[in-house]
């Protein structure tokens, strides 16, 4: 029996639960077309999982005053959000399975994320599994980025955990160094291929897999202990 009691799993979205990175893509090249500038996939590599005023920063330097910057992000996200309805959202391989089993098992469970709320919604509501949450920590409710470990430590505390009980789903090298720094276990799953084996364990993951099907709610609580 496992034995999950005070035990959190704190998700990542994009790129873990889901793959909506060429919506994202094209969210941001459409986007940045429009104000004169190219998007490459070179810059999507160096901004992904970052949250938008950093991105936009990035991307345009000092060119846009907070408001402007916002305005950009927003527009940028609702140009997201109407493909991602328009095209429809599935799970990764291995995810609904294991959300089932770490709920059954007795895990709290919380979404970290840099997305706005309104995308996390959207995608929970796509894919029909809001109920697996206790926990929703987006963009609104951090002013760090990862590899800042904010957001996971929002997570944790809404959720009532302690860090070193928690076991963070990452498949960015960011995402994988905000666990770390904010004292909790990670698991890197590499199915949408953004970053290498050996670079997710540098980052620090303590179980780096192929798919979310090779994890089990057991997997999870001999992470912790």
């Amino acid at each position: 029996m496992v034995d999950a009691k005070g035990k959190a799993a704190i998700w990542d979205m994009d790129g873990t639960l889901v793959d909506t990175a060429e919506l994202h893509f094209q969210a941001w090249e459409a986007v940045c077309r429009e104000h004169g500038r190219d998007f490459t996939r070179a810059d999507f590599a160096a901004t992904f999982g970052r949250r938008n005023p950093e991105i936009i920063h990035t991307l345009f330097g000092e060119r846009f005053n907070s408001e402007q910057s916002a305005a950009l992000g927003d527009r940028k996200e609702e140009a997201y959000r109407a493909a991602a309805a328009a095209a429809g959202i599935v799970l990764l391989p291995g995810a609904r399975a294991l959300l089932d089993d770490l709920h059954h098992a007795g895990f709290v469970q919380a979404i970290g994320s840099s997305a706005p709320r309104a995308n996390l919604e959207l995608i929970l509501r796509l894919t029909g599994v809001a109920r697996f949450f206790d926990a929703l920590i987006g963009s609104e409710d951090t002013q760090r980025g990862k590899p800042d470990p904010q957001v996971f430590l929002v997570a944790a505390e809404r959720v009532g955990v302690p860090p070193a009980r928690c076991v963070v789903f990452e498949d960015a090298v960011a995402g994988v160094q905000a666990a770390r720094a904010g004292g909790m276990k990670c698991v890197a799953v590499r199915f949408v291929g953004h970053h290498a084996d050996s670079a997710l364990r540098q980052a620090g993951a303590d179980l780096v897999v192929e798919s979310l099907e090779q994890v089990s709610a057991r997997t999870v609580a001999n992470l912790l202990g």
